[in-house]
C-alpha cells in the first residue's frame, strides 16, 4: 500500500514583483521532484482558512515586514486561525519567509510568537530578505520549501 500524501500549505501576502519572486521560489523548493508524497497548497493570507490549516501537514509563512511587523493580511490569517487550530496542531512543523526595505527583525519575532504560542516547531530557519532580492535570496527560498517539504515527506 503506497503512503498517503502529505499536505503542505503555504500561506502569503505577496504585494509586490520582489515578494513574488519569492513566493514563485519556495513553491519552486516545495514542489520539487526531489521531494515524494507532498502535496502543495497555496492560499492567499486573507483567504487561508482554520479548515486549510487543520488539512495540512506543514505550513510555511511568507509576508512583508510592514512598520517593523508582519502585514495586516497575515496578522488576519492568525487570528482567524488561532483558537480553532490551537489544540490540533501543535508540533506542525513551518517555515517563513519575510521581505522588509529596512528590517525584518519585528515581523520574524512577531510570527515566531504567535507559532510558539500555537505549539509549532520550527522546521527551517527563517530566510529574510532586505531591499533587492539577490540569487542567493532566491537559493535561500527554494531550499526553504524544498526542507519544509521533505520534512513531511512520507517516502
Amino acid at each position: 500500500m503506497p503512503p498517503a500524501v502529505r499536505r503542505l500549505l503555504i500561506v502569503h501576502h505577496t504585494t509586490s514583483p520582489t515578494l513574488q519572486e519569492l513566493f514563485e521560489a519556495v513553491r519552486s523548493g516545495a514542489t520539487t521532484d526531489e521531494v515524494e508524497g507532498v502535496e502543495t497548497v497555496t492560499r492567499a493570507a486573507l483567504r487561508a482558512t482554520a479548515v486549510d490549516v487543520l488539512e495540512c501537514d506543514a505550513v510555511i509563512l511568507g509576508t512583508p515586514a510592514n512598520i517593523g511587523y508582519m502585514s495586516g493580511a497575515l496578522k488576519h490569517f492568525f487570528d482567524t486561525v488561532y483558537y480553532p487550530c490551537l489544540e490540533e496542531t501543535r508540533r506542525l512543523p513551518y517555515g517563513l519567509y519575510v521581505h522588509g526595505n529596512n528590517d525584518t527583525g519585528g515581523a520574524v519575532r512577531a510570527v515566531e510568537s504567535i507559532a510558539a504560542g500555537l505549539g509549532w516547531e520550527r522546521a527551517h530557519l527563517p530566510v529574510t530578505v532586505t531591499g533587492t532580492v539577490s540569487k542567493d535570496d532566491l537559493t535561500a527560498c527554494w531550499e526553504l520549501g524544498a526542507t519544509v517539504a521533505a520534512t513531511i515527506s512520507p517516502v
